[in-house]
């Protein structure tokens, strides 16, 4: 039985949505598509994520979430690159998107809008083609599963495809993983789960994904927003909900008197992943919230690595958790040798629950993040003499200044729990001196007009000089990858060829190197 989906006050019940989702796997299995074929998606949030997320488990297809953001030249790059079989996306972002989608292709439009266009791929109105339909009849397969693209750590992105799950061992798998999603996410059979982050990021839609079909109610928010999604727990009686650390950050940022506003008192589990979460900001939340916030490492690629709860955060600040299940860790030094406890290296790791993978067309890639049956996606950490896993950054983001090893992770944490600070990213520079320096990008809060000498200021209160990046720019919006992060190679790269000469409009501040 699958759950109820909540979206914008319309609800559609759990016999409707299993019949949406047969209808979908059915229409596909018609076009042509089989197991292993893959349905590119470009949607806002909205109900239909969850029949194409529902219909590719019951098909076997994999669905590509395209980031609505990117130009058609980005979104051109995947869905070929993919080799999507068909599209299903809001009517609007497919008419801007038109010239990037090839001719051949069925393309399904969600909403009201232009769907007749002669020059370019015509639009089928997605929910009267979901009507003529037949349910599916196809063989039982492997689930189907999100198709993410990730940069890695450089180049162009690229598609992590899992292997398929032996049919006859289906059941013991979905049993695994439920198993591992309830420590992560708090997802439990007669849940009431609340996902508000964008479905086209991986933990996003792995929680939906296994809310609708362990939950009794799932409801998505159009984005996220602070006080709506304190609305939305008080009104549905959440007890499950997943945020990212930039979201602790805005929540936390609302008066005092705005918070006690709202009943959370049916919250039992409150999940982050994807990026680290500063002691500080999760401290503040475990005070508001009491002892139900976890957090978790993991990747794209290898999966559900750690998990930590409150109690253990509040004992070992900074630390990511400790391995989950049979999940295993290995941290390497540039010679290939185990690091000591709390010596850093390369992260190897592991998770059994999950199946192994490949990057899509790219065996070599796959053959190269490889060590002794481990995976690495380029972060560095340590362990601690009790197998506490901290994670201090990506190989490729640390920066060396004058010898010394900087993480711009600790420091983007820092920035994000100041006033006015939406998001950030701190990378290095040249510099003739030092070999590099450390320059920050920061994207305002709406309505907001930080000061970046202040801003630099208060880093030097809780960060230690040569932290403190040099230079501060803020922007209107930080460049991103598929899979939503702030894309670093991209902003290296444009600062790396054009400097300050890139920071037009943008209000600065910043030292000589050494000032």
């Amino acid at each position: 039985m699958t759950a109820t989906v909540s979206f914008e006050g319309t609800e559609t019940v759990p016999g409707e949505l299993d019949a949406r989702a047969r209808k979908l796997a059915g229409g596909l299995y018609a076009l042509g598509l089989r197991a292993g074929d893959v349905v590119a998606v470009l949607l806002r949030n909205d109900a239909a994520y969850v029949d194409i997320m529902l219909a590719c488990r019951l098909g076997g297809f994999h669905f590509c979430p395209l980031n609505w953001h990117f130009t058609p030249t980005e979104l051109a790059y995947i869905v070929k690159d993919c080799g999507a079989k068909a599209v299903v996306g809001h009517t609007d972002l497919l008419d801007a998107a038109r010239q990037a989608l090839p001719g051949h292709l069925t393309v399904l439009a969600v909403g009201p809008g232009d769907t007749d266009n002669p020059v370019a791929p015509a639009l089928e109105p997605y929910e009267s083609w979901l009507a003529q339909q037949p349910d599916y009849d196809g063989p039982l397969v492997s689930p189907g599963a999100h198709m993410a693209y990730t940069s890695g750590t450089t180049g162009r992105p690229k598609g992590v495809v899992r292997a398929p799950v032996p049919v006859a061992e289906i059941d013991e798998f979905r049993a695994r993983t439920l198993a591992v999603v309830g420590r992560v996410y708090g997802l439990r059979p007669g849940c009431r789960a609340l996902m508000t982050a964008p479905l086209y990021h991986s933990a996003p839609s792995m929680f939906a994904q296994y809310a609708a079909i362990a939950a009794d109610l799932l409801v998505i928010a159009p984005r996220f927003d602070p006080e709506q999604t304190l609305a939305l727990v008080e009104r549905h009686r959440i007890d499950a909900l997943y945020c990212v650390p930039t979201m602790y950050v805005r929540l936390l940022k609302l008066p005092r008197e705005v918070r006690e506003r709202y009943d959370l008192s049916s919250l039992r589990f409150v999940g982050s992943t994807g990026a680290p979460c500063a002691p500080e900001v999760k401290r503040a939340l475990i005070d508001w919230l009491g002892p139900i916030v976890h957090e978790t490492y993991a990747s794209s690629e290898t999966g559900y690595i750690t998990v930590i709860d409150s109690h253990e955060a509040l004992e070992r600040p900074g630390s990511v958790g400790r391995p989950l299940g049979d999940a295993q860790i290995r941290v390497v030094d540039e010679n290939g040798k185990d690091c000591a406890p709390g010596e850093v290296g390369v992260l190897y790791v592991r998770q059994p629950a999950h199946t192994d993978f490949t990057y899509r067309g790219r065996p070599e890639a796959r053959e190269e993040a490889g060590l002794d049956g481990l995976v690495s996606v380029g972060d560095m950490g340590y362990l601690d003499e009790d197998g506490y896993l901290y994670v201090c950054d990506r190989a490729v983001d640390m920066v060396i200044s004058g010898g010394v090893n900087i993480y711009p992770a600790e420091i983007e944490a820092a920035l994000l729990g100041l006033p006015g600070v939406l998001d950030c990213a701190v990378f290095g520079v040249p510099d003739p001196e030092f070999g590099e320096r450390l320059h920050a990008l920061v994207q305002p809060d709406p309505g907001a007009n930080p000061d970046p000498d202040e801003l630099r200021a208060a880093l030097r209160t809780t960060l230690a000089g040569f932290k403190v990046p040099r230079a501060l720019d803020l922007v209107p919006d930080l460049p991103r990858d598929p899979n939503g992060k702030i894309a670093k190679h991209r902003i290296r790269a444009a600062y790396a060829q054009g400097g300050a000469s890139g920071r037009t409009g943008a209000r600065s501040s910043g030292t000589r190197p050494g000032g």
